[in-house]
């Protein structure tokens, strides 16, 4: 049986250099849609600018990304990638790196990744973030990581610990975890909860649980509806609990029929996709995040920086952010009797759920917010060329 390799943060990768110096950096994330990792490479773009830096990107034209990047003010260039063997991209990559004399160029997906071969000598220092808990390719990995980067950036232990696993060089390795915008972020007053609850249709009585994220069974949304139905069979004779779950994905329609089966449909509300996460945590009095794998989950990490009470899995970079019975309260996955006894016992505890959430949003200022990722990401930059600068 393996056993786990964590990696220390403080130990792995180029060390961190401090510089004053405008750098001219250049993302690289070529994906349609807008998920979690498009929310992390924008807001490292805008703190890039904030800093000083100038910050641009390369990205689908067609995506969500592109038109929400230009909107914010910051420089696109369209470059589409159909798959990891697009030759043409890659060439349009180079030209772009060559003719803008880039100091950084950093890939943040795995199509965007497969671009670095093309980038190599056209950009002082390349690196890529990787935000996946699962292990790749262990024949493309080594390359990929060790060779056509100069560093990586992973978003929790989790993560470096699979890259580790599948060959990728320790020195290669800084732990960055992804930040949030704790601005935005942030616990409502009561005119703002009222209104996300009328919005929902909810009493001011009613108890409500929430989770955000894909509708997909990696997620572990059906042992939360499970564990619902469990809270609810326990407290028959008071209110139910309802909850709300915004996003969607393949597993839509089989947890609808689950809720249905469970006989608790009518406590369950399916919102879709939402644009902003706040229309749904203002409301809420717990957050549940019943993930089976994870790389970090932005999703907790912006519900624990709006002051809410948590309940997370015990998996992956999860980890790295809740602190058990501090700053929430971790269950076993895939246990929805372990999520049902958190439920009521939170449920019946008001200022249990005070203290955790305030818990939960220092923990969130103190290691997971934008600024500190955009920090950390310049100080990987620094290190990365003064390495370039000394082997030249």
């Amino acid at each position: 049986m393996d056993t786990a390799i964590k990696i220390d943060a403080a130990q792995v990768g180029p060390q961190p250099f401090a510089t004053n110096v405008p750098l001219r950096i250049l993302g690289v994330d070529p994906e349609l849609g807008f998920a979690g990792g498009e929310t992390q490479v924008l807001g490292l773009t805008l703190g890039l600018l904030r800093r000083g830096h100038r910050a641009e990107l390369a990205c689908d034209p067609r995506g969500e990304l592109y038109e929400r990047a230009r909107h914010a003010g910051v420089e696109c260039h369209a470059l589409p990638i159909r798959n990891s063997l697009d030759f043409g991209a890659g060439l349009h990559l180079r030209k772009l790196l060559a003719r803008e004399r880039y100091d950084v160029a950093h890939f943040h997906t795995s199509r965007a990744h497969s671009m670095a071969p093309f980038a190599r000598g056209h950009a002082r220092a390349l690196v890529v973030t990787r935000r996946m808990d699962y292990q790749p390719n262990r024949l493309f990995a080594p390359y990929l990581y060790n060779r056509a980067v100069d560093a990586v950036a992973a978003i929790s232990n989790e993560v470096a610990d699979a890259l580790f696993r599948s060959g990728v060089a320790r020195e290669h390795l800084r732990i960055i975890p992804s930040g949030v915008d704790c601005e935005h972020f942030r616990a409502p007053d009561a005119a703002q909860r009222q209104a996300a609850r009328s919005r929902l249709g909810l009493a001011r009585e009613d108890f409500l649980v929430g989770s955000v994220g894909m509708l997909e069974e990696r997620k572990g949304h059906r042992y939360l509806l499970a564990a619902i139905a469990g809270a609810n069979r326990n407290y028959a004779k008071s209110l139910p609990i309802k909850c709300v779950l915004a996003g969607d994905g393949s597993r839509r329609d089989e947890l609808r029929a689950l809720a249905r089966n469970l006989q608790i449909a009518n406590h369950i509300l399916f919102l879709g996709m939402i644009g902003d996460a706040r229309q749904v945590l203002d409301a809420l009095d717990l957050f549940v995040f019943p993930s089976l794998k994870e790389g970090l989950g932005v999703a907790l990490l912006e519900a624990m920086a709006c002051g809410l009470p948590v309940i997370a899995s015990r998996v992956g970079g999860v980890l790295d952010s809740v602190e058990d019975g501090v700053s929430g309260v971790l269950v076993p996955p895939s246990n929805p009797e372990a999520m049902t006894a958190a439920i009521a016992a939170l449920r019946d505890d008001p200022n249990r759920r005070l203290q955790l959430g305030r818990a939960a949003r220092n923990r969130v200022l103190e290691s997971f917010s934008m600024d500190a990722m955009t920090t950390k990401t310049i100080e990987l930059y620094g290190a990365c060329l003064l390495e370039s600068a000394r082997k030249s």
